[in-house]
C-alpha cells in the first residue's frame, strides 16, 4: 500500500484472508457487507463465529425473516471504524471473529431444516468456537441449542428476551416458532431452574417453571434492577441468550413478524445486556428481524447492535483472562 496519504485505502477487508485483527477502517458505505467488516471465513478456528440463518418457514404472522441476516449485516457497517459505544473499546483488537455466512438447507424440504442448522452449528462447535447467530425466525434457537448442549455435555440457562414464551404445544415434530422452547424442555436442553423469559406480553400455556419476567414489569424494573435479576437467576449456570427483537416494543423494531406494543426499548434492552458480561456465556441469537416490514433500518439496527453489544461482553470476558471457547 502507497504511503500516499492521498492514496486510496483497501476496500473489502471482509474478503482479505490476511485481516484477523482490529476494525477495517474503510467507508462505511461500500465493500462486501460482512457482519461488522469481519473477515469472511466459511471454516475457521477463529475464537468467534457469527453466522446468519435465514430461516423464514415457521412463522404463525408475517413473513420476511429470511432476509434478517442480510440486513443486520448491512446496518452493522455503520458501526466499523469507532470504538464500541458503552465499551469504549476496540473489541476486535485482541479477539478473533470471522463471519461465517450463511446456513445451507433445501426450504423445499421443511422437515429436514433442523437437522441441517444443527448439523452445521456442530461443526461449528467442533472448531471450538463461539456462535454468535443472526436470524432468521425463532425456531432456529432450539436446533443451535442441540448443538451447544452436545458440544459442552451438560443443559444452558436461558435468557430468552421476548414478546412470547414460545411454550405452546409439540409433539416433538412441529417445525415453529412458538413451540420450540416446549421442545428444547421435553429435550432436556434447558435449566429450568436457571432460565428467564424477559419482556413477556403475551399468554402462554405454560411456563416450565422457567422464570417470566413480563413486560410491564420489565419496564417498571428498569435496566440495572432486571439484570440484576437475571443474574441472580442465573448464577453461574453455562448461559445462551437468545433475543427475539419483538422483544422490543414496535416503535423500536416495526420489521418483525408478530409486533407486540408495551415492550422494551433499544436504549433498556442494550443497557441490561451490557451488564451481564459476569455471566458464563456460551452463545448468543437475535432473531425475527424482517426487513419487508422495517422502516429505515430501524430493527435491523437494533439487531446488530444488540449482537456487537454481546461481541462486547466477550471482548471484556477474554481481557479478564476467560475462555471463550463452548
Amino acid at each position: 500500500m502507497s504511503d500516499d496519504p492521498l492514496s486510496p485505502r483497501p476496500v473489502d477487508r471482509a474478503l482479505d484472508p490476511s485481516f484477523r485483527f482490529g476494525q477495517s477502517t474503510e467507508p462505511n458505505y461500500s465493500g462486501a457487507t460482512s457482519f461488522l467488516r469481519r473477515r469472511y471465513a466459511k471454516q475457521s478456528d477463529a475464537e468467534v463465529t457469527v453466522w446468519g440463518i435465514p430461516l423464514d418457514v415457521t412463522v404463525s404472522n408475517r413473513p420476511g425473516t429470511r432476509f434478517g441476516p442480510r440486513a443486520i449485516r448491512a446496518a452493522s457497517e455503520i458501526m466499523d471504524g469507532d470504538p464500541f459505544y458503552p465499551f469504549g473499546i476496540d473489541p476486535f483488537e485482541a479477539m478473533e471473529v470471522v463471519d461465517a455466512g450463511d446456513c445451507a438447507f433445501d426450504y423445499g424440504l421443511p422437515y429436514s431444516i433442523p437437522g441441517a442448522i444443527e448439523a452445521q452449528a456442530k461443526a461449528h462447535y467442533a472448531r471450538g468456537t463461539h456462535l454468535v447467530t443472526l436470524g432468521g425466525d425463532h425456531f432456529l434457537t432450539y436446533p443451535v441449542l442441540k448443538a451447544l448442549v452436545d458440544r459442552i455435555g451438560e443443559p444452558v440457562a436461558l435468557i430468552q428476551f421476548d414478546a412470547h414464551q414460545d411454550t405452546w404445544d409439540d409433539d416433538g415434530t412441529r417445525v415453529d416458532h412458538g413451540t420450540m422452547i416446549t421442545r428444547a424442555v421435553k429435550d432436556g436442553l434447558l435449566r429450568t431452574d436457571r432460565s428467564v423469559q424477559v419482556g413477556i406480553r403475551t399468554h402462554a400455556p405454560q411456563t416450565f417453571g422457567i422464570d417470566v419476567v413480563h413486560g410491564f414489569d420489565a419496564g417498571e424494573m428498569g435496566p440495572k434492577a432486571l439484570a440484576e435479576h437475571i443474574a441472580a437467576r442465573v448464577g453461574d449456570a453455562p448461559v445462551y441468550v437468545s433475543f427475539d427483537i419483538d422483544a422490543l416494543d414496535p416503535a423500536y423494531a416495526p420489521g418483525t413478524g408478530t409486533p407486540v406494543c408495551g415492550g422494551l426499548t433499544t436504549r433498556e434492552a442494550i443497557s441490561c445486556l451490557r451488564r451481564l458480561g459476569g455471566l458464563n456465556l456460551k452463545g448468543f441469537d437475535v432473531v425475527e428481524v424482517s426487513p419487508p416490514f422495517d422502516h429505515a433500518e430501524i430493527t435491523a439496527l437494533a439487531g446488530a447492535s444488540l449482537a456487537a453489544c454481546y461481541l462486547g461482553l466477550l471482548a471484556e470476558r477474554k481481557a479478564k483472562g476467560f475462555s471463550l471457547k463452548p
